[in-house]
């Protein structure tokens, strides 16, 4: 019954990953669990030790690498007020450094410039560059390089 061993080796590993979550003990649970189907078909030592190993160096080489760059990456999505970085607004009260109101996606926001010395006249396209509690700040659109 060599596979039940594999399989407590595996259900260890599983273990431990979930205790480190470091993707390693994972990838070698999942190679004892692939070395218990093995020796359940009947392969010899040889055979299994083989594909504990094939199977572990092909999830340390290949997966855990892709698996850590997916994770490091932020979010695809924004939410909230970071949904609006970044889109066109429409200037309805002249925008200056300290004051100014646009509308962004159907709702009116107040604005104001990030560059101090532009005064946005109304109707402008604006792009939002950042938000600051309830304060987009923008940048006209035919300044952008």
């Amino acid at each position: 019954m060599p596979w039940f061993a594999w399989l407590l080796a595996a259900a260890a590993l599983g273990l431990a990953e979930f205790f480190t979550l470091t993707l390693v003990f994972g990838l070698l649970a999942g190679a004892a669990l692939v070395t218990a189907v093995v020796a359940g078909v009947g392969v010899g030592l040889f055979g299994q030790l083989l594909a504990l190993a094939l199977a572990a160096a092909a999830g340390l080489v290949i997966v855990r690498p892709v698996a850590l760059r997916q994770m490091a990456q932020g979010p695809v999505t924004h939410e909230g007020s970071d949904a609006l970085i970044g889109k066109r607004a429409e200037v309805m009260q002249e925008v200056t450094a300290t004051r100014g109101l646009i509308k962004i996606s159907g709702e009116d926001w107040s604005a104001r410039a990030l560059d101090e010395s532009h005064v946005i006249p109304v109707g402008s396209l604006v792009d939002v560059m950042e938000i600051e509690g309830a304060t987009a700040i923008v940048y006209p659109r035919e300044l952008l390089p």
